[in-house]
């Protein structure tokens, strides 16, 4: 989900509030600005340190979301067991590792420095329907061809009705003009090629879904998921090589559904002065000091599983060409020497090698060079070429 994004939207509805018709120009001023708090809260049946967000809506000039420090953060169960929560990497972690088990209600309750208290609904842990496969497949979407990647599964009892996905998708890649060889600035005119001594061809990156990512079985006589949560072109050059995603599913009850359903239809809006202005986005969580208060937010306790598969480009796309680099790196005729004379470019581009933008890509005879932009050369201008611990 694009939490700053998301935060940034609800700045801007609380601003909005207040005014009834947005037909004419209006100029937006910080000072109509109206703080609230944000809890992000979903709590889940896998034993681990469950996190819990607190933070605060900020500024449009303002770089992002302020993590609320020093808050009293606990929960507690329908046995009265306690679970207390600290500070850590700018959230909060449960002090020791749990997980919600079913027939048990949740309650959350937050209380910020300045004593204001923020308590939940209490809430029950949601049905359990684990994943049972993922598939990925070559299909045409709105004239696009790409690879359509589903999540599968089935619950007989017909009591798992709503999802929320997320995943994390982590692809190879290979700098396509790489040189065991690199510029080594000897000088204000000079330098030298010496031997890479790092891993600068190969490396692996990791991108995370930003989308509310949203199914529903209520309109089917079965609760049968067969829902595809990502599509990638096969023009994008993160499945060139070796692909991976590992998708989770979160169970959830219709309450909140229905709240990431509604956010996900605001903070998709063309413009939030439209004639159906969406107004405030209300969860299960409010001030006890003051009931009135905008509280932003949804405390969730929702059954989760999850799945990775892996693929190769030349698995679903044999004999095929490689989908184009992340940047165009065909055609460079660029040639760097000192020696003046027609088609020599001298230090003027030295200032490429000291800013990481140039990379020699081949040898001519001395003293001229071929050169690339640093990523068709380096994958680690981008990339890091540590191989992830889970990678086949």
């Amino acid at each position: 989900m694009k939490t700053k994004e998301i935060l940034k939207l609800m700045s801007l509805l609380l601003m909005c509030l207040g005014i009834l018709s947005c037909t004419d120009p209006y100029q937006m001023k910080t000072d109509t600005f109206e703080e609230a708090i944000v809890i992000e809260a979903t709590i889940t049946n896998v034993l681990q340190k469950q996190v819990i967000k607190v933070s605060r809506t900020y500024r449009f000039e303002d770089n992002g979301p302020v993590f609320e420090q020093s808050a009293q953060v606990t929960m507690t169960d329908s046995d009265g067991n306690l679970y207390n929560f600290v500070e850590e990497n700018g959230a909060y972690a449960s002090a020791n590792a749990f997980q919600a088990v079913p027939g048990k209600q949740y309650q959350l309750t937050v209380i910020t420095s300045d004593g204001k208290k923020y308590v939940s609904d209490q809430e029950m842990l949601s049905p359990v329907n684990n994943i049972e496969s993922v598939t990925a497949s070559v299909e045409t979407r709105d004239q696009k061809r790409g690879v359509e990647i589903k999540a599968q599964c089935f619950d007989p009892t017909n009591s798992a009705k709503y999802y929320r996905y997320e995943y994390e998708e982590t692809y190879k890649i290979v700098a396509p003009r790489w040189r065991s060889y690199k510029i080594l600035i000897t000088g204000p005119q000079s330098f030298e090629l010496v031997p890479r001594t790092e891993e600068a061809q190969t490396c692996y990156s990791t991108d995370k879904s930003t989308d509310i990512i949203l199914f529903s079985t209520d309109d089917s006589e079965e609760a049968r998921v067969d829902f595809a949560f990502r599509f990638i072109s096969d023009q994008n050059y993160i499945i060139s090589h070796r692909y991976s995603v590992l998708v989770r599913q979160y169970v959830q009850n219709l309450n909140a559904y229905n709240y990431y359903k509604y956010l996900k239809k605001i903070s998709g809006t063309g413009s939030i002065f439209s004639p159906n202005q969406p107004g405030f986005l209300s969860g299960n969580i409010k001030c006890v000091n003051n009931p009135n208060e905008k509280v932003i937010g949804f405390f969730d306790v929702s059954s989760v599983s999850s799945k990775r598969i892996f693929f190769n480009y030349t698995d679903l796309f044999p004999g095929e060409h490689l989908p184009p680099y992340k940047i165009n790196c065909d055609g460079i005729k660029q040639i760097f020497c000192f020696t003046p004379g027609p088609g020599c470019n001298g230090a003027p581009m030295m200032n490429w090698f000291y800013n990481n933008l140039m990379c020699v890509y081949d040898d001519e005879e001395a003293p001229k060079y071929h050169l690339v932009p640093t990523p068709c050369a380096d994958c680690t201008s981008f990339s890091s070429n540590l191989i992830p611990p889970f990678w086949e």
